[in-house]
C-alpha cells in the first residue's frame, strides 16, 4: 500500500515538471516572434509617406501590446515561480500594516489589564495592612485592660476560674439531687460565686453554726483583700456585720460583677454601715465604668476555652484512669495464674471437605449434625462442649489412659469448614485453638485444604495429631468400636494388613513432602519432633478413644501452662441468630475469663459499636452443638472455656466474626467502643472493593470474607460489601449499577435474610437478588447468569459488532465479478465472520459490500480464523451502488473490515474474550488507519 502511494506521488510530481516545459517553450516562441518581426520591420524598403505613418503607427502598437502582454506573461510566470507582484506587495503591506495595528491594541490591552491587576493587588496590601492594625490594637487595648484588672487586684487567676466552675458544677448536681435553692424572688449569686445563704440563728444547728463562722471567716478576709490599704472603716463595718448577723445582707466580692438589681438591694440594707457601702459603691462604679462590651465578650471566650480545655483533660484523665485500671487488672489475673485451675482446652477440628471432620465429632457427640448442614457441608465455625465424663465415655477402651489424672474440666471441640473458600475461618479456629486435629481420608491422602491446614498450624506453631479417618473403608476391614485401634490392627487379614500399611506409608510421605515428621501414634519415637497419626472411622467408631485419649495426654503434658485459667477476658462471636423465647442472641467462644449475668459487653455492629447489658448466659447441654436448635441450660456465671449463647438486647445488628468485651466501669465504655470500632474498620478495610461490580452480603464477617475469596477466583467484581440481612438500602446501592453496567446491578446474600420490601424494590428498579445458604451454590447460580445476560447482549449486539480481520484475494479463484460478488480469500490476520462489512484501503476505503455467507471445503461455516482459505460471497450495502472487481479494486488490493467506534465498543463489551491479544493488535492497527478516535 505504501509503494502504491509512493507511485501516485511520482506520477503527480512528473505531470507539475511538463507543465513547467510546457509554459517555459511557449514563453520562448512568443519572444522569438517579436524578435522576428523587429527586424523584418528594420530592413523593409520604405514605402509612400502616409502608408509608411499608417504602418509604424499599426507596427508601434502592435509592439506595445506584445510588450504588455509579455510583461503580463512575466509577471505571472515570476508569481508562479513565487517571486511577489506589485499586487501581492500591496497586499503584504496592507497586512502587515494591520497586523501591527493589532498587536499595539493588544500590547495596549495588555499594559491597562497590569495595571489594573497592580491596582487590586495593592489593594488587598493595603486592606491587610489595615487588618493587621486592628488586631494590634485591639491586643493592645486586651493587654492594657488586664495590666489594670491586675493593678487594682480583679483579674481571675487559673485557680480562681476553676473554683467558679467548680462551684457551678456543685449548684447542678444539687439541682439534680433535688436540694432545695433559694426562690426567685431571693437575691441568687451569679455562676462561680460563693453560696452565703441567709438564715436566723435560732433554726441553724450546732454544724450550721460552725460552717457559717467559717464562712464569716472567709469573707473578712475577701474584703479585706479587696479594700486593701487598711482602711479603718471597713473593718469596723465588717465588725458590725458580725454583731448584727442575723440582719445582715449578702455582700458581693469585689472581683464580681453587679447590675442595677445589685445596686436596688444593697441600698435597702439598713444595718449595713454607710463607709463601707461608700467604698464598695465607688470600686463598683470604676470597675463598670472600665468594664464595658468588650471585656465581657473577652472574658466570655477566655471562660470558654478554659472550659473546653477542661473537659478535654477531664476526658483524658478519665481514659488514662481506665487504661490504668485494665492494665492493674491484667497484672492481678497473670498473678493469679496457677497449674492446679486449669480451663478447658480448646481443640480445633481441620481438614479438607468431605474428609469427615462433622462426622467424627457426630460419632463423639452421638447426634446427626452433619446431614443437618446445607449440602452436608460445613459453611460456620460451630463449637462442642465434652464433659469429663464424656471423655471418659469414649476411652474407656483405651487401656493406657488414666482418668484420674486429667486436670481440666473437659474439651471444648471447634468444628471448621473444610470448603476452600473458607480458608479465613480455619484461619481464625486454628488462632483460636490450643491443640488441633487434622482429618485425614486414608483413601484419599493429602488433598490442597489438608495442606493449607498443615501451613496454618505451622506458621502458628500450634500441636496437632492426625486423625486418619474412613479406616474401615481399608480392604475388607473388619470394625470393633469397643476395642483399641492397636488390637483391631492385629485381628485384621492380611490383605487388610497390607492395604493399610500401604496407604499410612503414602500418607507419611505426603507430611514427609510437607517438612513433617510423622508415625503411628504407638511407633511415635518422639511425640515433639514426630506428629502422630490415629487411624479413626467416624462410621464405626474405631479408634474414636484412642484419638481422645491421645488428645487430653498432649493437653496435660505439654500445654499445661497454657491452659492456667486467666481471668482476662478472652471471646470471639461465632455467629448471631434468632431463638425463640430468647429473641436475637450470639454464640460465642469464651476461651479465657468469665461472664457473668448482668455485664456490660460490646461488640461490633452494621451500624458502629453495640453497648447492651447480659440479659442471660445459656449452654447447650453436654456434647450438643450450639449450632443446632435444642433445650440450653441458664447460667448466673460461666467460667472459660465454653461455647456460650448470651442472649442481650439490641443484638439484631450484631456482627459475627470479631471479639467481645466487658466494661467493668462505666469510664471503660468508651475506650473498648474505640478498640472495637478500630478492629472492625481494619477487617473492612482489608477487603478491596472496585469502581464497578455486584454488592455482596453475608451473615458474618468470616462468611463475608470467604464469599469474596470464592468471587476472586472465578474473576467476579464487587463493589459493595454489607454484613447482615438485605434492606432497602441496599437494594439502592445496588441500583446505581443500573446507569454503568447492569450486569452487575445484582446482590449476592449468603445465609441471610432478605425483607419484603427490600424484594420489591428490587423487582421495580430492576435489581437481582440472590440468596443461597451454600457458597457454591450462590456463585454458580451468579456466573450461570452472567453467562446467560451476556449471551443476550452478543445477541442483541451480534449485527453491530464487526471483528477485525485482514484479507488476501486467491487471483485463481475469482467466481463471480459483480453483484454478489464470489471469490476465495486468505485470512491473513483477525476473524472473519459472516455479516462484517469489507472495504479496500488501497482504493480510498472503497466499500464493496457485507460478507452474507462463507463456504469451506464446500461447508457453509460462520467464522473463519487466520490462516484458512475460505470462499465468501460479498453483497452490496443496500442503497449503495453494486462495486466490480477488475474496476473498484484488485486482486492485489488486501480487503479489510470496516470497524466504527460503535463497533470497537461493542466488542469490547460482550466480545471481549472471543478476541485473542492478535486480534486486539489488529483492531489498533485498523483504528490508526481509519483513524477512529
Amino acid at each position: 500500500m505504501r509503494q502504491q502511494r509512493r507511485q501516485l506521488v511520482m506520477k503527480r510530481r512528473m505531470m507539475q515538471k511538463q507543465r513547467r516545459k510546457r509554459r517555459r517553450r511557449k514563453h520562448q516562441r512568443l519572444h522569438q516572434k517579436a524578435e522576428s518581426s523587429e527586424t523584418k520591420e528594420g530592413t523593409a524598403a520604405p514605402q509612400e509617406d502616409g502608408e509608411a505613418e499608417a504602418e509604424g503607427e499599426g507596427a508601434s502598437k502592435k509592439k506595445k501590446k506584445k510588450k504588455k502582454g509579455e510583461k503580463d506573461e512575466e509577471e505571472d510566470l515570476k508569481a508562479k515561480k513565487g517571486k511577489p507582484n506589485k499586487k501581492m506587495l500591496a497586499a503584504m503591506k496592507e497586512m502587515l500594516a494591520k497586523q501591527k495595528e493589532q498587536e499595539e491594541k493588544l500590547k495596549a490591552e495588555e499594559e491597562e489589564r497590569q495595571r489594573k491587576e497592580e491596582e487590586r493587588l495593592r489593594q488587598i496590601e493595603e486592606e491587610k495592612r489595615l487588618e493587621q492594625e486592628k488586631k494590634e490594637r485591639k491586643k493592645q487595648k486586651e493587654k492594657e485592660r488586664k495590666e489594670r484588672l491586675k493593678a487594682e487586684g480583679k483579674l481571675l487567676t487559673p485557680k480562681q476560674k476553676q473554683d467558679m466552675r467548680r462551684a457551678q458544677g456543685l449548684l447542678e448536681h444539687l439541682k439534680a439531687q433535688g436540694v432545695s435553692l433559694p426562690e426567685a424572688g431571693e437575691k441568687r449569686p451569679r455562676p462561680g460565686t460563693r453560696v452565703r445563704p441567709k438564715k436566723k440563728r435560732e433554726d441553724k444547728s450546732d454544724e450550721q453554726d460552725q460552717q457559717e463562722q467559717l464562712q464569716s471567716e472567709s469573707e473578712k478576709m475577701e474584703a479585706t483583700e479587696v479594700l486593701k490599704g487598711g482602711e479603718e472603716e471597713v473593718a469596723d463595718s465588717w465588725d458590725q456585720m458580725e454583731e448584727e448577723e442575723e440582719e445582715e445582707e449578702d455582700v458581693k466580692d469585689a472581683w464580681d460583677e453587679t447590675d442595677d438589681d445589685d445596686d436596688e438591694e444593697d441600698e435597702e440594707e439598713d444595718d449595713t454601715s454607710e463607709a463601707t457601702k461608700a467604698s464598695l459603691d465607688t470600686k463598683k462604679s470604676e470597675r463598670d465604668d472600665d468594664n464595658e462590651d468588650e471585656d465581657e465578650e473577652s472574658e466570655e471566650e477566655s471562660e470558654s476555652e478554659d472550659s473546653e480545655d477542661e473537659r478535654q483533660t477531664e476526658a483524658e484523665k478519665r481514659k488514662q484512669r481506665a487504661l490504668m485500671r485494665i492494665a492493674k487488672r491484667k497484672e492481678e489475673s497473670e498473678k493469679k495464674l496457677t497449674l492446679d485451675n486449669l480451663r478447658a482446652p480448646v481443640v480445633c477440628v481441620l481438614g479438607h471437605v468431605d474428609h469427615g471432620k462433622t462426622k467424627i465429632l457426630d460419632k463423639l457427640r452421638r447426634t446427626n449434625v452433619q446431614e443437618g448442614e446445607v449440602g452436608g457441608i460445613t459453611q460456620q465455625i460451630g463449637a462442642t462442649n465434652v464433659p469429663t465424663h464424656g471423655i471418659q465415655r469414649q476411652t474407656h477402651m483405651v487401656k493406657d489412659f488414666d482418668m484420674g489424672k486429667l486436670k481440666f474440666p473437659g474439651l471444648l471441640i471447634i468444628d471448621t469448614p473444610g470448603h476452600e473458600s473458607f480458608s479465613n475461618l480455619r484461619s481464625r479456629g486454628s488462632s483460636l485453638c490450643d491443640i488441633a486435629i487434622l482429618v485425614v481420608d486414608i483413601t484419599q491422602g493429602l488433598e490442597p485444604q489438608t495442606v493449607e491446614s498443615i501451613n496454618l498450624l505451622k506458621k502458628k506453631k500450634t500441636p496437632f495429631v492426625v486423625a486418619l479417618n474412613k479406616v474401615d473403608r481399608v480392604f475388607e476391614w473388619v470394625s470393633n468400636s469397643s476395642k483399641d485401634i492397636r488390637e483391631i490392627i492385629k485381628t485384621q487379614k492380611e490383605p487388610s494388613k497390607n492395604d493399610f500399611e500401604r496407604r499410612c506409608k503414602e500418607i507419611i510421605q505426603g507430611l514427609n513432602i510437607q517438612g513433617l515428621n510423622a508415625a503411628l501414634f504407638w511407633e511415635n519415637p518422639d511425640a515433639r519432633q514426630y506428629v502422630s497419626l490415629v487411624p479413626t472411622s467416624a462410621i464405626s467408631g474405631d479408634g474414636m478413644g484412642n484419638l481422645i485419649s491421645l488428645v487430653c495426654d498432649m493437653c496435660q503434658q505439654r500445654l499445661s501452662r497454657r491452659l492456667m485459667f486467666n481471668e482476662e477476658l478472652q471471646c470471639t462471636v461465632l455467629e448471631v441468630k434468632t431463638i425463640q423465647g430468647h429473641g436475637t442472641t450470639i454464640d460465642v467462644i469464651l476461651i479465657n475469663g468469665r461472664l457473668r449475668e448482668g455485664d456490660t459487653i460490646i461488640l461490633a455492629g452494621t451500624e458502629g459499636p453495640i453497648v447492651t447489658q447480659i440479659r442471660s448466659l445459656l449452654l447447650p447441654k453436654p456434647l450438643k452443638e450450639i449450632r443446632v436448635k435444642g433445650q440450653y441450660d441458664e447460667f448466673k456465671e460461666i467460667a472459660a472455656a465454653q461455647g456460650v449463647k448470651i442472649a442481650a438486647r439490641d443484638l439484631e445488628k450484631a456482627i459475627a466474626g470479631l471479639n467481645l468485651q466487658v466494661a467493668y466501669h462505666e469510664d471503660e465504655v468508651e475506650l473498648l467502643k474505640e478498640e472495637v470500632d478500630k478492629e472492625f474498620k481494619a477487617a473492612m478495610r482489608s477487603i478491596k472493593v472496585k469502581e464497578r461490580g455486584v454488592y455482596v452480603q453475608a451473615s458474618t464477617l468470616g462468611a463475608l470474607e470467604a464469599l469474596l475469596e470464592f468471587f476472586k477466583a472465578n474473576n467476579v467484581p464487587y463493589s459493595g460489601i454489607r454484613v447482615g440481612p438485605v434492606v432497602k438500602r441496599d437494594v439502592m446501592r445496588a441500583a446505581a449499577m443500573l446507569e454503568h453496567d447492569p450486569m452487575y446491578a445484582v446482590i449476592l446474600a449468603f445465609d441471610v435474610k432478605v425483607e419484603k420490601d427490600a424484594q420489591e424494590l428490587a423487582d421495580k428498579e430492576g435489581v437481582k437478588i440472590f440468596s443461597e445458604e451454600t457458597i457454591y451454590h450462590l456463585g454458580d447460580r451468579y456466573v450461570e447468569y452472567i453467562k446467560e445476560y451476556k449471551k443476550k447482549k452478543q445477541d442483541e449486539f451480534r449485527s453491530v459488532a464487526v471483528f477485525p480481520c485482514k484479507l488476501k484475494i486467491i487471483p485463481t479463484a475469482i467466481f463471480n465479478k459483480r453483484d454478489p460478488i464470489v471469490l476465495g480469500v486468505t485470512v491473513d490476520a483477525g476473524i472473519l465472520r459472516t455479516g462484517t462489512p469489507l472495504c479496500v484501503p488501497s482504493k480510498e476505503f472503497v466499500e464493496i459490500g457485507i460478507v452474507t455467507s462463507m463456504e469451506f471445503d464446500h461447508k457453509n461455516v460462520d467464522l473463519a480464523k487466520k490462516g484458512v482459505d475460505v470462499c465468501i460471497k460479498i453483497e452490496p450495502v443496500p442503497g449503495n451502488t453494486p462495486k466490480l472487481f477488475g474496476r473498484h479494486f484488485e486482486s492485489e488490493d488486501l480487503l479489510v473490515s470496516k470497524i466504527s467506534r460503535e463497533s470497537i465498543n461493542a466488542c469490547k463489551d460482550y466480545f471481549r474474550d472471543d478476541l485473542s491479544k492478535g486480534d486486539w493488535k489488529l483492531m489498533a492497527e485498523l483504528k490508526k488507519e481509519f483513524q477512529i478516535l
